[in-house]
């Protein structure tokens, strides 16, 4: 059984800009600031957003949570090294049990520094790009974009599917037209001390249309939203 990871951040020449490099591995310095350390970071690309093309989302290693980067443009990344050419795929030994997971609310369980297991509640987004034997999930607790190998946590009994909710929203046409336009549209949230934060959506969730992913201007991480349900 796993445990959950950090969220922080702890050879070939770059390629050009015109050169795609989704599917590649990717090695860099990470410098937060002036007064922080710097750390060495080692991923695979997964996408490039198409509403803006300068981001990318990537999987680092050690890191259950996906990051979105300009990686090209953010000054903490130093030195970056791409390896090219796309990473071998994954076989995903049952297809079946893998497209049945999709959409479906689960319940997550992970081990705790005691030993003991911890139960999240998630919604399993889709399969992860460039990486199809992992999937995109979120959880209740904690709406931000992670990724894990879920047939293989389903096989080992730490993954347990729930029933779908008879009035899911996302099964209703009407707010579904509406929410096919959200996609590349600014939104603007209000934090807890009562401060402005912007964001961008940048992508739609097939499985389940009323959810999408967002993008904050101050901040890494990808969050997930129902915006029906919002």
């Amino acid at each position: 059984m796993k445990k959950k990871s950090s969220h922080k951040h702890q050879c070939s020449p770059t390629a050009s800009l015109s050169e795609s490099i989704v599917g590649c591995r990717i090695q860099h310095k990470w410098k937060e600031d002036v007064y922080s350390p710097v750390s060495r970071w080692t991923g695979t690309v997964l996408v490039q957003v198409s509403v803006n093309p300068s981001l990318y989302l990537i999987k680092y290693d050690g890191v259950d949570c996906v990051y979105g980067l300009e990686i090209f443009k953010d000054q903490r990344v130093q030195n970056l090294e791409i390896f090219p050419g796309e990473i071998a795929s994954f076989r995903v030994s049952d297809t079946r049990l893998a497209d049945q997971l999709l959409g479906r609310p689960v319940v997550h369980l992970f081990e705790t520094e005691d030993g003991s297991k911890d139960e999240w509640r998630g919604l399993v987004l889709s399969r992860a790009p460039s990486m199809p034997a992992w999937f995109f999930i979120t959880y209740e607790k904690d709406p931000m974009l992670y990724m894990y190998q879920l047939t293989q946590d389903y096989k080992d009994g730490d993954l347990r599917i729930l029933p779908d909710s008879a009035d899911d929203p996302a099964e209703v046409s009407e707010p579904r037209e509406v929410c096919d336009t959200l996609v590349g549209k600014q939104v603007e949230c209000e934090n807890k001390d009562g401060t402005q934060r912007m964001g961008t959506i940048i992508q739609q969730v097939q499985a389940k249309p009323s959810v999408y992913f967002i993008k904050f201007d101050d901040d890494y991480h990808i969050y997930v939203y129902d915006m029906v349900g919002s």
